[in-house]
């Protein structure tokens, strides 16, 4: 029986999405709330909203980082391949809060086609060689997340693990 290695890869990226974007959400819960600092400091442009919102904090940052270096590495890809990705998740999430705040959108709201896309396109892009994936598994993967967070969002809400559903 013979497996095909980027079915393999399209699994391990998904692992990667999971551990970047899910680390920053259980950190929140886990954490004590004294910990947050938001990563705009509580900047406002002009507009006066937010840059980025009180939800977006190093510590979540941190918490990518580190989480996504430590899955990289059990993955077999190395933690700095971890790191690059993390640091591309966040930097997709953190222009999906500034494309929200500027659209007069509250933090911790969802905006179909934007939040997801953008905090799994960036970093599957940025690794695709180090994961040995394409444009189609990173397409695959890019709608598996959307069905994934569009799915785990509400039960996240229940669980009182996310403040909006």
């Amino acid at each position: 029986m013979t497996v095909d290695l980027s079915w393999i890869a399209v699994v391990k990226g998904l692992v990667l999405l999971l551990a970047a974007n899910g680390a920053p959400v259980l950190t929140s819960v886990l954490a004590d709330a004294r910990t947050a600092m938001p990563i705009d400091g509580g900047f406002r442009l002009g507009d006066g909203r937010p840059l980025f919102g009180a939800a977006k904090t190093w510590r979540g940052l941190f918490a990518a980082l580190a989480a996504t270096a430590l899955v990289a590495y059990g993955l077999g890809y190395g933690a700095s391949t971890g790191l690059w990705f993390a640091a591309w998740a966040m930097a997709g999430d953190l222009l999906a809060s500034f494309c929200k705040r500027r659209l007069g959108r509250e933090e911790g709201s969802h905006l179909r086609g934007l939040d997801t896309p953008l905090e799994s396109l960036l970093p599957l892009v940025s690794v695709k060689s180090q994961l040995g994936i394409g444009w189609f598994e990173i397409a695959f993967l890019v709608g598996v997340f959307y069905l994934i967070e569009s799915w785990s969002s509400p039960l996240l809400y229940k669980w009182h693990l996310r403040k909006h559903p």
